[in-house]
């Protein structure tokens, strides 16, 4: 692991936007930043996590100024190599505790990026950080996974979610702590290389707490972008918490 970059460093920043493909395909980034863009408003957007621009990029294109937080220089540096990455603003930081200047219509957390934060005192930190950035009316997104844990049976804590000849992926959960990992062993050139991520997974209702300890009230909540119902059998959740007017 890079220190500097956490876990997000150049090994990790080389291969992102193609080990996240799903995410990058056209119909998924329209949808997300349409969502924000109407959100916004004609105001400014603060992307907590920006990475490689993934969704800054295509939002900005919308007339919506972007400003950035990011711990990982290497990151960043995908960001900057590509078409107008250099005119969106970018902070180096931790966004649970970075402050940066002005405030903003809307603050988003797209894709698991709130289980970056490893403990719930960071979490809470997050949401505090957000409502701090943002004027009066206006929203913090947050788009997170519902954890599987219906897919754990009895005494089991691991749960694959990819398996090749090649490449083998699984989720190791504990329950106790909500503490996760995603781990990853690949052969390249006949050798094993192995890595490993930690997270903290977080239910809506938590989520919805830390709202209200930082001023903030749920105002919407969905299935994903494109705003279909939010249901038990929901795979994920894409949720809107307003910061009063008053």
């Amino acid at each position: 692991m890079d220190e500097a970059d956490g876990y997000f460093g150049e090994r990790v920043a080389a291969a992102y936007d193609e080990s996240s493909g799903d995410m990058f395909e056209p119909g998924v980034i329209d949808a997300t930043a349409d969502f924000l863009a109407e959100l916004a408003a004609g105001g400014r957007a603060l992307e907590l996590g920006i990475g490689t621009g993934r969704v800054a990029l295509p939002l900005a294109r919308r007339k919506v100024p972007v400003h950035g937080i990011d711990l990982s220089r290497a990151m960043v540096a995908r960001l900057r190599a590509k078409p107008d990455g250099d005119a969106i603003d970018v902070t180096i930081g931790d966004f649970a505790t970075t402050k940066v200047d002005g405030t903003f219509s809307v603050a988003y957390l797209v894709f698991n990026t709130i289980m970056n934060l490893t403990t719930q005192a960071e979490q809470v930190a997050c949401f505090r950080n957000a409502a701090a950035h943002l004027e009066p009316g206006g929203c913090f997104v947050i788009e997170v996974l519902i954890p599987e844990l219906r897919r754990l049976p009895a005494g089991q804590n691991v749960v694959p979610f990819q398996v090749s000849p090649t490449r083998w992926a699984f989720d190791i959960y504990d329950v106790a702590t909500q503490a996760t990992s995603s781990n990853y062993i690949e052969v390249v050139d006949g050798r094993g290389e192995y890595r490993s991520i930690p997270f903290r997974y977080v239910w809506p209702s938590e989520l919805d707490l830390m709202a209200q300890l930082a001023g903030l009230r749920l105002r919407e909540r969905w299935d994903g972008w494109t705003r279909d119902p939010f249901t038990s059998e929901s795979r994920k959740h894409v949720s809107v918490w307003e910061k009063p007017a008053d």
